[in-house]
Formats: C-alpha cells, structure tokens, sequence
C-alpha cells in the first residue's frame, strides 16, 4: 500500500509497514491457541513480504522452519481433538 501523505524527517524511506515476528514467550507446544493463531499469522505476513522482494534474505528460511512447527503443533491439536 503506498501512503499518500508526505514523509517527514523522523519518517525513514521505505515501506510504510515493516513486518516483524515477535518471538512467542514460550514454546510453541505451550502457546494457547491464539498465541498460536497469532504467531502463525505474524509468521505468514513476514514471509510473504520476503517473497516479494526480488532477492530472497536468508531469515525466510529461519521463519519458513518456526511456521513449519506451528502448522505441526496445529495439526497434532486438530488430530487429537478429532480422537477425543
């Protein structure tokens, strides 16, 4: 999205939004639900913007991994439920 109103001195060039991936509190097996929810969506947008850019930075790789184990700790919660 580009931003219509000029930038100011404390305002840097650049994206208006930059995407960060707040690491959780605790591990991914302990995360409740909506941290869970959460972090996969944060993971999802970070790497989604680094796959848009035309040189793809090493970190995609570490965060493509931490969405790797949130989808694994989502699909064993969904497995087990369906058994309960």
């Amino acid at each position: 999205m580009t931003s219509t109103a000029p930038q100011t001195a404390s305002q840097p060039p650049g994206p208006a939004e930059l995407v960060t991936v707040t690491p959780p509190e605790h591990p991914v097996h302990a995360l409740t639900t909506y941290e869970l929810r959460d972090y996969r969506r944060q993971l999802e947008s970070a790497i989604a913007f680094f796959d848009s850019k035309d040189t793809v930075p090493p970190a995609r790789d570490h965060l493509q991994a931490k969405l790797d184990a949130v989808l694994a700790e989502q699909d064993d919660r969904a497995r087990l439920t369906a058994h309960a």
